[in-house]
């Protein structure tokens, strides 16, 4: 069946914000006393969840608190330190001209995702912004945020698309029983996300205005 919908995921797809989770990041850090991290290395644990990363980052302090320390330093940076990437407005533009229903589902808390998409500027073309918060807290790689896009959108998993950027968006997209298509425009190395076996490997996202009709 063609598709109908198309699900994205944010950090790494439709944006690059990982200056902003970087500086977040290392706050968290200076404020338990470690030392920073460079950011390659915080880059390379992005993607699993805030929980998961502070797990990774400050790994003798309880998730909870590391979190709130993060989320109160995150609104000071986060829109300086996240940008589209290129073609991706226009990209987005063109897909809702050609009718598809849009949703972002992305493991960065909701209301982050919902003012970024705003200060950027694609808030429009969204019918939903998803993050765990809307289901039980339950981050990808589990397919719920996937699962609640497409019946708020009134989709079935045939007529959906997910785009994403990791190894953990084509383990969601399996498990929600849904195609998905990877931009190399994230952390990992291309090589490394083909051998997963995505349904199709892109270099950017304006390259879906090529495959889908």
């Amino acid at each position: 069946m063609r598709p109908q919908g198309v699900l994205f995921d944010f950090d790494g797809t439709l944006a690059d914000s990982f200056d902003a989770i970087i500086a977040s990041t290392n706050h968290v850090r200076r404020h338990f006393g470690y030392t920073e991290l460079p950011g390659e290395q915080i880059r390379r644990l992005v993607g699993l969840g805030l929980a998961q990363l502070m797990r990774d980052v400050v790994p003798q302090v309880l998730p909870d608190e590391a979190i709130a320390v993060y989320r109160s330093h995150h609104p000071t940076v986060m829109q300086s330190g996240t940008r589209l990437f290129p073609g991706v407005a226009e990209t987005l533009a063109e897909l809702q001209r050609r009718g598809y229903r849009l949703a972002v589902c992305s493991n960065k808390a909701v209301a982050f995702t919902r003012q970024l998409v705003q200060h950027l500027g694609v808030a429009d073309y969204f019918r939903e912004v998803l993050g765990p918060e809307e289901v039980g807290g339950q981050a990808k790689p589990h397919p719920a945020m996937l699962q609640l896009a497409m019946q708020r959108l009134n989709l079935p998993p045939t007529a959906t698309l997910y785009v994403g950027d990791m190894i953990v968006d084509i383990q969601t997209a399996r498990a929600a029983g849904v195609p998905v298509w990877i931009v190399t425009t994230g952390t990992q190395e291309p090589a490394l996300l083909q051998a997963q076996q995505p349904d199709r490997l892109l270099a950017n996202l304006p390259e879906l205005l090529h495959w889908l009709p």
